[in-house]
């Protein structure tokens, strides 16, 4: 199949309800989908949205706040992951979420691929959490620095400023990328952050559908007046984070926009066709995983082994036996 039509979602969700979030997401894949979209890309969390407070407030003020994140969090695979799945069987797309993903008592800031069929593809959790996102999201590994066979080609993504690792975009280059899910949040209402945010995010996007000869799809959120009224409820009145911002485009490999970009609280969902011969139509000038690379002087190895903070040579290092048992063994 060359030619596809892809969807980014411009909205905002139901902030820090899980099931409300979810109903929200699976309309709007069926949206997407009614509109011929064989691809929906959603934004950074949007389950269950991002976590604003983090640059609001001090560290001990956010306590509550964290542990109301980590209870809104979700598994991967789960039964939120679940009706994700159902939604896309039916609407016949494939799909990109992002989600607040738990393990044991860690949070990752999650990608998760879902087939047009309904079939777990898999997931990419972030890298590097970025400045304050350290205080409540582990750090993700190269085993899920991955690439996605689809019916429609090979999708990859990343999360928010993983674009400026350079490293990581590269990774996904060589595993054959032809569309890319970038999935942000909105910043450009925080202070600091409106005059540069957005520029940031149609640099870095428009730079890697060139430099990865890839089609490009960028969602994002808007802030509403849920969140404001979530953290001033939580920890206090603030005046960093205020009402609006998103940034959504669909990016052409040659950095045309073929949708978008759409700003602002209006949610919507952009569309557009595109057709994967012209993947191979921008490699005739610039291929930087094949005749275009100086692989003798300029090389990427990428580590991606899952690293876990203990491994046992032998079983799980579960002791099942009674305690008695082990006293007697033990003499």
């Amino acid at each position: 199949m060359s030619q596809v039509r892809v969807a980014a979602v411009h909205a905002a969700p139901e902030y820090l309800d899980v099931a409300a979030t979810v109903e929200k997401a699976c309309g709007l894949i069926a949206e997407a989908g009614a509109q011929g979209a064989r691809l929906v890309v959603f934004p950074e969390v949007f389950l269950p949205g991002f976590p604003y407070w983090i640059n609001c407030y001090p560290p001990l003020l956010q306590t509550a706040l964290h542990a109301r994140y980590l209870a809104a969090s979700v598994t991967v695979p789960g039964p939120e992951i679940r009706r994700i799945q159902e939604a896309a069987r039916a609407a016949g797309t494939a799909v990109v979420l992002g989600v607040n993903e738990r393990e044991g008592s860690s949070l990752y800031n999650t990608q998760v691929f879902v087939s047009e069929t309904g079939d777990l593809l898999g997931r990419h959790r972030k890298l590097q959490p970025t400045f304050a996102e350290r205080t409540i999201w582990a750090a993700g590994d190269a085993s899920t620095l991955s690439v996605f066979d689809t019916a429609i080609g090979r999708v990859g993504g990343l999360v928010c400023w993983e674009h400026t690792m350079n490293l990581a975009r590269h990774a996904l280059v060589g595993a054959g990328e032809q569309i890319h899910a970038g999935s942000w949040p909105s910043l450009s209402t925080t202070v600091g952050f409106a005059d540069v945010y957005d520029d940031q995010v149609e640099a870095m996007s428009r730079n890697h559908a060139i430099t990865g000869q890839c089609f490009v799809v960028v969602s994002q959120n808007p802030v509403n007046q849920q969140v404001l009224d979530v953290l001033e409820e939580a920890a206090g009145p603030q005046d960093l984070v205020t009402l609006g911002g998103g940034w959504s485009a669909i990016i052409h490999p040659m950095t045309p926009y073929l949708a978008g970009p759409h700003t602002g609280p209006e949610e919507t969902i952009l569309v557009a066709d595109i057709d994967l011969a012209d993947v191979d139509g921008t490699k005739v000038f610039v291929d930087s995983v094949g005749h275009f690379s100086r692989s003798e002087v300029l090389s990427l190895h990428v580590d991606n082994r899952p690293k876990k903070a203990v491994t046992f040579a032998v079983g799980d290092g579960v002791r099942r036996e009674p305690l008695e048992a082990f006293a007697d063994s033990e003499g």
